[in-house]
């Protein structure tokens, strides 16, 4: 049974706030995928302790970079349960784990930051990581 949404939508709200786009659905899922330009970040949330204190704040830090994705969602592991299920079906060859981080590129996944290398981390050092992909899967190349 999913968590109750009074629960889990100021968690929603770290993420949405600062312009991440929910996906609902495994049509939402779905959807963003077909998009096969440009590069994206998808943050599985959840409610556990490590979402909370390394992951969200860790993805929050790591947008302050100047290379960054073009786009973001969030599927929420726990109540957005069938378009989580989605999400995952795309790189299925990765055990489930929440939270977890996935940069896409042209729609095909990059970087994977799974919730063993969140849970154990600070904030600070989940978005370090987080910036060195940024930059070496998004940087822009300069005009010659």
């Amino acid at each position: 049974m999913p968590y109750s949404p009074l629960m889990v939508n100021p968690m929603k709200e770290e993420l949405t706030s600062i312009g991440f786009q929910e996906l609902l659905t495994p049509e939402d899922v779905d959807a963003f995928m077909s998009e096969r330009e440009g590069t994206a970040l998808l943050v599985i949330n959840s409610v556990c302790g490590c979402a909370a204190g390394q992951a969200r704040p860790g993805v929050h830090l790591a947008l302050e970079n100047e290379s960054r994705p073009d786009r973001l969602v969030t599927v929420f592991a726990g109540q957005d349960t069938e378009a989580t299920k989605q999400a995952r079906s795309y790189f299925e060859d990765i055990p489930p784990s929440s939270p977890s981080i996935a940069l896409f590129k042209n729609s095909e996944l990059v970087y994977f930051v799974p919730r063993h290398r969140i849970e154990s981390r600070s904030a600070e050092e989940v978005a370090a990581d987080l910036k060195s992909a940024f930059d070496r899967y998004f940087a822009v190349a300069p005009a010659s």
